[in-house]
C-alpha cells in the first residue's frame, strides 16, 4: 500500500471523527464570531470566470450565503498574498499562484481529513502538499506542451517523434517539403524562458538534485554554471534541428498558431498559451499537442499551470465558525465532484482538465496524451514561482539566442542567469522604496491613491471610485485593494492601483458641485446603485462651496454626463506609476497622515 493511499484511509478516518463531532450538541455553545453566517469570497476580478460555478452552488445549496469581495486591481495574485501576509483573507480563499507554503499553512485549514480530498489525482495531491497537509487545491489545470499541424502530419505520414533522434529526422524531412518544423512565441520573453526550462525537465531539472539546485540559485547559494552546460546543448539541438524558428514580426501566440500552422508553413509552434480552438479556421486542419521530448524519450513531458488554488480560512475551524466551516466544506464539496469541475471546462477551454481522478478526457481530445501524462507523473509545474525577478530578463537573453543577435549563446546564457539571479538578489532590499507603519482601510487607500493621482494631475482635489460588489457588476477603475503594513514595492502599489490604468481626466466644477458629486458616487451601469466615491483635498479639509477646483479622476471613473458637464480634459498617464513616484517621494505613510500641500 503507498503512502498516498495511507494518507487517503487516514484521511477519511479523520473526516468521519470530525463530522461525528460537528454533529454531537456542545453543552455550552460559543457565540459566532462575526455575527453573521455568511462566508466571504474574494472575487480577485475573475467573478465571471467562477460564474457557472457559483450558480451551479447557489442551485445546490440555496441557503449558503455568500458576500463578495471585490477586487478588480492590477495584481490579484500579489494582493491576494498580501491579504494572507495580513491575515486578512476571505473566508473562501482564491489565488493563483502558491507562493508562499510556510504562510500558506499558517492561515488555512488543512484539507487533507477530507473526504472530496480522495476525488483528486494522487500527482495532483502530491504536488501541493506541504509537510503532510494539504491547503490549497486547484480548481482545474492548463497543459501546456508543443502544438502541432495534426491533419498535415497524418497526411504526411509523419509519426509524432517519441525520442530527440525521431524528432531530428523529421524535422530534415520537414525542411525537404519547403517547410518550417518549428516557430516558437517569443512577443513574451516568458515564452523563450520556458522552452529553456521545459527541455530542463525533460532531464535533470525535475529529479531531486534538480529541485535543490533550483533551491539553492534562487537563494543566492549555487550557479548556472557547472550545472546548466548539458541543458543548453540540448537548447542547441533543437535549434539546429529548427524547432526554434522566431518570427519576424514578433507576433502574438495565436497569430503563429492562426499563420504558421494553418497555413501550413510550419508544422510545430511551441508556445506557453492555451488555445480556444482544436481545428484551424481557414484550412479546418486540426490540432495536436505533444510533449517536450527528452533526448532519450525515457522523460518526454508536458507542464501545467492550475487556473486558480481554492483553500478555507483557519479561522473557520476556531470555536463559534462551526456552521461556516460546515457551509465552506460543502461549497469545496461540490467543487470537486464532476458536475463541479465541468463548470470551469467548456468548449472554449480545449486545453484545460478537471483535476479529479475519475474524470477521463474525451476520446480525440486536443490534450489527451497530456491527461494521461499528469496522471502518469509526466507532467510538471510550469516555473514560475520564485523566478519572477529575473524571468523576463531571461527569457530575454535566450530569445537573443534564437535570433542569433548580440552574440548571444548557450555558454553567454548561463552567464546571464547568474548576472542576473546575482543582481536581483544584491537589489533586493532597494526594491522597496516606501513603508506603511500600520494596515489602511480601504477607504483610506483611496484616499492615499487620490493624492498620488491628484498630486501627479496638478490638481486641486481627485475623486477616486471604490470597488464594491454590485450584483455581480466589478468596477475595473476603482480602488478595490487595501494597504497593509509593510513595505512597498512596485508589487504592492500596482495591486492598489485600478486594473483600469492608462488615462486619467481632469474637471473643473466648484466646491458645492464637487460635493454634491461625491456624495451621489459614481452610478457606473445608470441602475441607481453608485459606487461610492472618496474625496482627496490639497490641503485637506472640505472644498469650499464657492471656490473653483481641478478634480482629476480616472478616465472610467465617471459617467459621461459628468464629463461633459464639467468640461472632462483626459489625458495619457499611468496611475500605477504616478502612485509608486508618489509613495518613493513619501518614504513612510499612515492612515491620515501624508498631507497633500
Amino acid at each position: 500500500m503507498t503512502l498516498t493511499w495511507i494518507r487517503r484511509l487516514l484521511a477519511l478516518s479523520a473526516a468521519a471523527a470530525l463530522l461525528l463531532s460537528a454533529c454531537a450538541p456542545a453543552e455550552e455553545p460559543p457565540a459566532a464570531q462575526g455575527g453573521s453566517d455568511a462566508l466571504t469570497w474574494g472575487t480577485g476580478g475573475s467573478y465571471g470566470r467562477h460564474q457557472d460555478f457559483l450558480d451551479l452552488l447557489r442551485r445546490t445549496y440555496p441557503d449558503i450565503e455568500l458576500e463578495f469581495i471585490s477586487y478588480t486591481g492590477g495584481n490579484s495574485t500579489g494582493y491576494s498574498w498580501a491579504q494572507m501576509r495580513a491575515d486578512d483573507i476571505p473566508d473562501i480563499f482564491i489565488t493563483t499562484q502558491i507562493l508562499d507554503g510556510d504562510l500558506a499553512k499558517e492561515r488555512l485549514a488543512d484539507l487533507s481529513g477530507y473526504p472530496f480530498i480522495s476525488n483528486l489525482s494522487t500527482p495532483i495531491l502530491d504536488q501541493v502538499a506541504i509537510d503532510g497537509g494539504i491547503y490549497l487545491l486547484p480548481s482545474s489545470t492548463a497543459m501546456y506542451g508543443i502544438y502541432y499541424n495534426q491533419t498535415l502530419m497524418q497526411e504526411k505520414n509523419w509519426a509524432v517523434p517519441t525520442d530527440f533522434g525521431e524528432l531530428e529526422a523529421l524535422c530534415r524531412e520537414i525542411r525537404a517539403e519547403g517547410l518550417i518544423p518549428g516557430v516558437i512565441g517569443t512577443q513574451l520573453t516568458g515564452g523563450p524562458f520556458s522552452a529553456v526550462f521545459n527541455l530542463a525537465k525533460t532531464g535533470w531539472l525535475t529529479t531531486p538534485e534538480g529541485v535543490t539546485w533550483e533551491q539553492d540559485f534562487l537563494a543566492g547559494d549555487a550557479a548556472a554554471a557547472g550545472r546548466w552546460e548539458e541543458t543548453m546543448d540540448y537548447v542547441q539541438r533543437y535549434l539546429d534541428a529548427g524547432m526554434f524558428e522566431t518570427d519576424p514580426e514578433d507576433r502574438g501566440n495565436p497569430q503563429l498558431i492562426l499563420d504558421y500552422l494553418g497555413n501550413r508553413r510550419a508544422v510545430f509552434c511551441t508556445v506557453i498559451q492555451t488555445v480556444n480552438i482544436t481545428e484551424l479556421p481557414e484550412s479546418g486542419d486540426k490540432l495536436g499537442m505533444m510533449p517536450y521530448i527528452g533526448e532519450d524519450g525515457s522523460k518526454n513531458v508536458y507542464m501545467y499551470a492550475p487556473a486558480f488554488y481554492f483553500g478555507i480560512s483557519k479561522r473557520l475551524t476556531e470555536p463559534g465558525n462551526e456552521k461556516k466551516l460546515e457551509d465552506a466544506v460543502k461549497i469545496l464539496s461540490l467543487l470537486y465532484t464532476p458536475e463541479g469541475q465541468a463548470t470551469f471546462i467548456t468548449g472554449e477551454t480545449p486545453c484545460v482538465m478537471s483535476v479529479l481522478d475519475s474524470d477521463a478526457a474525451p476520446e480525440g481530445a486536443l490534450i489527451g496524451d497530456a491527461h494521461q501524462a499528469l496522471r502518469e507523473g509526466r507532467a510538471f509545474p510550469m516555473t514560475y514561482v520564485g523566478w519572477d525577478g529575473v524571468l523576463a530578463d531571461m527569457g530575454q537573453a535566450y530569445k537573443e539566442w534564437f535570433r542569433d543577435e548580440n552574440g548571444m549563446d548557450g555558454p553567454q546564457c548561463i552567464a546571464r542567469m547568474d548576472e542576473l539571479q546575482q543582481g536581483h538578489l544584491s537589489r533586493s532590499e532597494q526594491l522597496y522604496f516606501c513603508e506603511s507603519t500600520a494596515d489602511f482601510t480601504l477607504e483610506e487607500t483611496g484616499v492615499l491613491v487620490g493624492k498620488a493621482l491628484g498630486s501627479a494631475a496638478g490638481a486641486d482635489a481627485a475623486l477616486i471610485p471604490l470597488g464594491e460588489f454590485h450584483d455581480g457588476v466589478e468596477l475595473s477603475a476603482s480602488v478595490s485593494g487595501k494597504l497593509y503594513a509593510g513595505p512597498i514595492n512596485t508589487d504592492v502599489a500596482s495591486s492598489l492601483a485600478p486594473g483600469a490604468d492608462g488615462e486619467y481626466a481632469v474637471l473643473t466644477m466648484t466646491g458645492a458641485q464637487l460635493k454634491e458629486l461625491a456624495q451621489a458616487g459614481f452610478d457606473a451601469q445608470g441602475d441607481g446603485n453608485p459606487f461610492p466615491y472618496v474625496l482627496a483635498v490639497r490641503g485637506g479639509g472640505e472644498p469650499e462651496d464657492g471656490v473653483l477646483y481641478q478634480v482629476a479622476a480616472l478616465a472610467q471613473g465617471y459617467t459621461e454626463e459628468v464629463g461633459q458637464a464639467y468640461g472632462a480634459q483626459v489625458y495619457k498617464g499611468s496611475l500605477r506609476s504616478f502612485l509608486s513616484a508618489w509613495l518613493a517621494e513619501q518614504k513612510v505613510v499612515s492612515p491620515g497622515g501624508n498631507p497633500w500641500l
